[in-house]
């Protein structure tokens, strides 16, 4: 890589984390979406040109998410031991006695006592069985329950860290204007009060640190 394509990586690197935490709980380990969204920012570094009036940020999204979905679509890079797919079958066949005779489903700490071993054994054999959610099938032409539109989808994620970069572009008195105003709920008046600032005034920096935000959400 460049010196500047190693900035933009280095830089950038938070973008990984917001877009891999996105599918976190979908049955790929955190570190493989991490690694495969890093794969997609070293890629987006690669082809990004600066002289096109588009942020790097709006650029490496759709890279980066392109290529978690990748490991999503090829399966992912989960590897089941033979010792926990043997005990998750173990555990289907102890659940189907368990109803037959129990008539309702057994908790976690049941299976563990039946098949003689610990909680945490049934679970990590329990959640290694659980089939990856297809991120873009579709079934009769209707998304499949648990799908994401990846065209919103997208386009959330990228305002979302819009947003955080024109914030973090603030002054340190505008982010305090702002941190009170839109997250911490609070009035004009409130917020003059606290600042010792008129409620006017308040205002009137208010209406400048929009208009300020939203030129930099455009540029």
């Amino acid at each position: 890589m460049t010196a500047e394509q190693d900035r933009l990586v280095t830089e950038n690197i938070g973008l990984v984390h917001a877009c891999a935490r996105r599918y976190m709980g979908r049955g790929i380990d955190y570190d493989d979406l991490y690694q495969s969204g890093c794969e997609g920012l070293v890629k987006a570094a690669a082809g990004y040109d600066s002289s096109r009036s588009v942020r790097f940020s709006t650029y490496a999204v759709p890279a980066i998410l392109g290529e978690i979905r990748r490991l999503f679509r090829d399966g992912g890079s989960m590897r089941v031991s033979r010792s926990l797919r043997d005990l998750g079958l173990k555990i289907r066949r102890a659940e189907e006695e368990f109803r037959a005779a129990e008539g309702r489903d057994p908790t976690v700490s049941e299976l563990a006592a039946l098949l003689d071993v610990t909680p945490e054994s049934i679970a990590e054999a329990l959640d290694a069985s659980r089939p990856v959610i297809s991120l873009t099938a579709e079934y009769d032409g209707e998304e499949c329950e648990g799908d994401i539109p990846s065209g919103q989808f997208d386009e959330a994620l990228i305002d979302i860290v819009a947003l955080r970069e024109s914030i973090a572009a603030l002054s340190e008195a505008d982010r305090e204007i702002i941190r009170l105003r839109y997250f911490a709920g609070k009035t004009q008046v409130s917020v003059a009060k606290i600042l010792g600032m008129t409620q006017v005034q308040v205002s009137r920096r208010e209406r400048r640190i929009i208009q300020c935000m939203r030129e930099q959400m455009m540029k």
